[in-house]
């Protein structure tokens, strides 16, 4: 798994504010476009697939929403820590 494009925003998202959207290789055979990295109300980060109309369009099991929520912020730690503005694979 990795990330293929990060790019950071910082936009409102209902109750909680956008920190980053990014395209992810789930597997070889599988890649998730416009996934959105949110900061919550409580300050938790977390990940969540793009929405078709008022649908998500994808959903993940707490394991793997973990595991894609760790890379995506260790992708904007990094980002944030040496100012840079997006990565492009």
């Amino acid at each position: 798994m990795q990330i293929l494009d990060f790019q950071l925003i910082d936009e409102p998202s209902g109750r909680h504010r956008a920190a980053a959207v990014f395209d992810l290789q789930l597997t070889p055979e599988c890649r998730l476009y416009g996934l959105r990295l949110l900061r919550m109300a409580d300050g938790r980060l977390l990940t969540f697939a793009p929405q078709s109309g008022y649908r998500r369009v994808a959903t993940f099991a707490a394991p793997l929403a973990s595991e894609i929520t760790k890379l995506a912020t260790d992708e904007l730690r990094a980002m944030t820590a040496n100012g840079s503005n997006s990565k492009a694979a």
